[in-house]
């Protein structure tokens, strides 16, 4: 449901000439929201150099005229000025409610708020309001953030359509194709002109409204890669937070193992201000993964943000599969590795380390991945569905995200009550059906289907089994193994390529904005589309509840390269 009808062009004039009044009887230079920091913002509003109402006029006026080109938003909150005029009298009352007070911030359309719908992006979702409202959504309200809109994603977070028609990232029935600010067009290569981005736009959490300055930052959530991969993808700084660091009661599952939500912004110093925020005051009771970290002092994640951070960090280089191609065991070919462009890219960031101080460890391989024993292979387990393994053909790889999702939705679908359209999975897949012809199952639903056939008493075993080599590969023989060895203070990897490896022991990583590398996908666009570059960062991983020491490293390197480049004007 697209609810921006009621803005209207005039609301760009209504907002510069507002912020242009005030600056000129002050004698100032008029506020700008267009790559505007959060801290930026704070100053503004605490100088009265700008008023939150002016901050969400701007942010509504560029929706209005350059979401049809984006599609970045599912829904525009219909009240968010007037919530700006409540936070601005507060403010004016001398209480602020926190360190995003009058700031407006997106979330994923699969986090529920109460005042406008949670879709999930999926047709059988249409126009539900959640009967509760997400932990980290109160969170945001608490510290004074106007939730300005829903964001585009993924519909149900990438886990609908499988092999052969997989669904391009950001695609939903609801709301179409997203769209990369740094190349908005149209894949117009034959076979493939379906209507989707000629440049993807990443994973299941949308970035493309923080990166066309639709708002301050969002909240995406990650299953395995949502939130690195459009960070990546749109230019941003993202943190994949350890699993429970960050509550997920009254967000729309695929599976608790590995879920988690996180900030995306244009900044570091951005995203640590929000995750301290979604992070909120005390352990969620709705959600008793949140107690498995320890939050800093005041929940104040700043305080790590030290430009020399990367001085004496020992940083590790995964070289095999993750840079350089590697055969894996009982396999006749070559997997992984870097491109040209994309190892200068690397290149650059190792040589950036080193001048800053940093001890670089190279190589430091994931154990895992470079075992003989195809059993102890992280390279030879994947997950299940990705190749369409259905029931009785799954033996070698995990079933935890097809277990997880017939668990962990139908468990959502109860918590919503007399609300819920559906009352189960199969009741959606069976909705689906009845539906294909208005877009519900545009890429089918394989996935779903992979789910439903799962028996979650008979499988559990199976489950339980494939969740502990899940934690063996990734994290005993994979990423901590490496680390203690070598006394790591991260790995580094390129772009979001680490996400996977990390997802399966639901561990932190912290990608920044770099370089740009060609859009060469390997079934070429014609000759004269001039694919515009894509953007491709470096990601910081760690292991459980390292995020303090990772914002440490990710803003030191972000400060000393400082990389990131704003899209090209709409």
């Amino acid at each position: 449901m697209r609810s921006k009808l009621w803005l209207i062009p005039w609301l760009f004039v209504a907002s510069l000439a507002s912020v242009e009044a005030r600056a000129q009887a002050a004698g100032r230079k008029p506020f700008s929201v267009v790559e505007a920091s959060i801290p930026d913002m704070r100053t503004s509003l605490t100088r009265h150099a700008v008023t939150s109402r002016e901050l969400v006029l701007q942010y509504l006026a560029r929706i209005a005229t350059y979401e049809d080109k984006f599609h970045a938003a599912l829904t525009v909150n219909p009240r968010a000025l007037e919530e700006a005029d409540a936070l601005d009298r507060e403010r004016a009352q001398g209480r602020i409610r926190g360190p995003l007070h009058g700031i407006p911030i997106a979330l994923k359309d699969n986090i529920h708020t109460t005042d406008m719908p949670t879709t999930g992006g999926a047709l059988a979702f249409d126009r539900l309001t959640p009967p509760y409202e997400a932990t980290l959504a109160r969170n945001l309200r608490a510290a004074g953030a106007i939730i300005i809109a829903k964001t585009g994603m993924t519909e149900l977070a990438n886990w609908v359509a499988g092999p052969p028609t997989p669904m391009p990232a950001n695609y939903n029935g609801l709301g179409g194709y997203g769209f990369n600010p740094y190349d908005p067009r149209r894949d117009p290569r034959e076979g493939i002109f379906d209507g989707r981005p000629a440049m993807n736009t990443g994973g299941s959490s949308s970035g493309v409204g923080t990166s066309a300055n639709f708002w301050a930052a969002n909240v995406g959530t990650e299953t395995s890669g949502s939130i690195l991969n459009p960070a990546n993808w749109t230019m941003l700084a993202g943190i994949k937070p350890t699993v429970g660091r960050i509550s997920r009661y009254g967000v729309i599952p695929i599976t608790a193992d590995q879920d988690t939500p996180g900030p995306m912004a244009k900044s570091v110093t951005d995203a640590a201000i929000l995750l301290g925020v979604l992070e909120g005051l005390a352990p969620d009771p709705n959600d008793p993964a949140t107690s498995n970290c320890t939050p800093p002092p005041g929940h104040d994640y700043t305080r790590f943000l030290r430009a020399d951070g990367l001085r004496g960090a020992r940083i590790g280089i995964p070289r095999a599969f993750f840079y350089d191609p590697i055969t894996a065991p009982g396999e006749p070919f070559e997997r992984g590795g870097l491109n040209p462009e994309q190892q200068q890219v690397m290149s650059d960031a190792i040589a950036v380390l080193r001048r800053q101080g940093a001890v670089v460890v190279d190589p430091a391989n994931i154990p895992s991945v470079v075992d003989d024993n195809p059993g102890d292979n992280f390279l030879r387990w994947g997950i299940c569905g990705q190749g369409g393994e259905a029931r009785g053909d799954d033996e070698g790889c995990s079933i935890v995200l097809k277990y997880g999702m017939k668990r962990d939705f139908n468990a959502w679908l109860q918590s919503l009550g007399e609300r819920a359209p559906v009352k189960s999975l199969t009741e959606l897949r069976e909705w689906n059906l009845a539906h294909e012809d208005a877009g519900a199952i545009k890429y089918g639903q394989l996935l779903l289907d992979l789910s439903d056939e799962i028996d979650l008493a008979s499988d559990r075993a199976r489950y339980e089994a494939d969740r502990a080599k899940d934690i063996r590969l990734g994290a005993t023989h994979g990423i901590d193994e490496v680390m203690k060895a070598e006394r790591l203070d991260a790995v580094l990897f390129p772009a979001q390529t680490g996400a996977a490896l990390a997802a399966r022991p639901g561990y932190p990583t912290i990608i920044v904005p770099f370089g740009k590398v060609p859009n060469a996908p390997m079934r070429p666009f014609p000759d004269g589309f001039d694919a515009k570059p894509a953007p491709f960062g470096v990601s910081f991983t760690g292991m459980a509840c390292s995020e303090s020491r990772l914002l440490s490293l990710a803003y030191a390197f972000e400060q000393a390269t400082k990389r990131r480049v704003p899209p090209p004007a709409p």
